[in-house]
């Protein structure tokens, strides 16, 4: 059953649950819902790198930090194509591209990321795009332009946002949010864990995420890549149990979305991996890059899954199940 009228008090007890039996839960309605064998396969390519006036405290791309990373122009559309192409042949079947901009604004660079989306989308591949804010009306222009789903993540819980981020609200993530689900493009939204958050940090951002009005088709879940420059440095390196917890009690309260084991893979064990596989995981960023921090190969990863027996998922699999079953009951009320 999917349900959306989670409490806080319901949320915390899942959460809280020993972890073998979380972990069996999870396993369980991963099992029920899923095909458990096989994992989406995306690919994350910062189209535009730097420069960023937002404050976010873990983000190497703000231009209040000093990061070492290089402000980069808006790419041309050729080479974002070409580098599409490589991650399609390599077994990615969601491309994902990502601008470091406060909001989308009307102009240029806008009408040319239009023309990578109706490019990629030409190539039969997923695109996702993340732009930072954005207005109904250019969630709608996305969406004609064969935009599939929009990543705008939470980062954390209302509480603890202020921490982190203080040049936007939390209402302006979730209105936001709001503009692509009027636009008809799949949401893309899920959080980071080692920001400095407690426990219950955590647990209302999940609870937040599972109350949504419709659950995020995709729930990316990051550990913090702490850069040196950025006020969060020095932060801890997170618990790969913290990881699995969070996966597990994602996958329980939203049975069908696409939970994703996205930033710290590379320091995670393929056995740290395959327990948050088993935990409900079924999407990874694929690629040497997430943005501007390490990932691992596309090499490494096929070996992951053919030791684990996992096979990526097709593109447009939701829609062709949907199509399936819409033929299906056409076929039936016809007789």
């Amino acid at each position: 059953m999917i349900k959306t009228t989670w409490t806080k008090g319901e949320v915390k007890a899942i959460y809280d649950t020993p972890l073998l039996e979380l972990i069996y839960r999870a396993a369980t309605i991963h099992r029920e819902f899923n095909d458990t064998g096989e994992v989406q396969v995306c690919t994350l390519l910062s189209i535009k790198t730097g420069g960023c006036s937002e404050d976010c405290a873990y983000c190497p791309q703000a231009a209040r930090y000093n990061t070492g990373v290089n402000v980069q122009a808006l790419m041309k559309k050729e080479e974002v194509l070409a580098y599409a192409q490589k991650a399609k042949e390599a077994g990615s079947t969601r491309f994902c591209m990502g601008a470091a901009w406060r909001e989308v604004r009307d102009n240029r660079d806008f009408d040319r990321v239009l023309d990578m989306v109706k490019g990629v989308n030409a190539m039969g591949m997923e695109v996702c795009c993340t732009l930072g804010m954005l207005t109904e009306d250019q969630a709608h222009k996305l969406a004609n332009a064969g935009l599939y789903a929009y990543n705008h993540n939470l980062d954390t819980s209302s509480e603890y946002y202020g921490e982190i981020i203080s040049t936007r609200t939390y209402d302006d993530r979730l209105q936001t949010l709001d503009n692509v689900r009027k636009a008809g493009v799949s949401v893309c939204c899920g959080g980071i864990v080692g920001l400095g958050e407690t426990h219950e940090d955590r647990i209302h951002m999940l609870h937040t995420l599972a109350t949504m009005p419709e659950h995020p088709e995709s729930v990316p879940v990051n550990a913090l890549v702490p850069v040196a420059g950025t006020p969060l440095a020095h932060n801890d390196k997170v618990n790969v149990w913290d990881m699995v917890r969070m996966i597990a009690t994602a996958r329980i309260l939203m049975p069908r979305a696409m939970v994703r084991l996205s930033a710290g893979r590379t320091s995670m064990s393929v056995s740290d991996q395959a327990l948050c596989f088993m935990a409900g995981a079924n999407s990874i960023f694929a690629g040497d890059k997430l943005l501007t921090t390490p990932n691992p190969t596309f090499d490494e990863d096929m070996a992951m899954f053919d030791m684990l027996g996992l096979k990526p998922r097709e593109a447009f699999k939701a829609e062709a199940a949907a199509h399936h079953h819409h033929h299906d009951t056409m076929a039936a009320t016809t007789i």
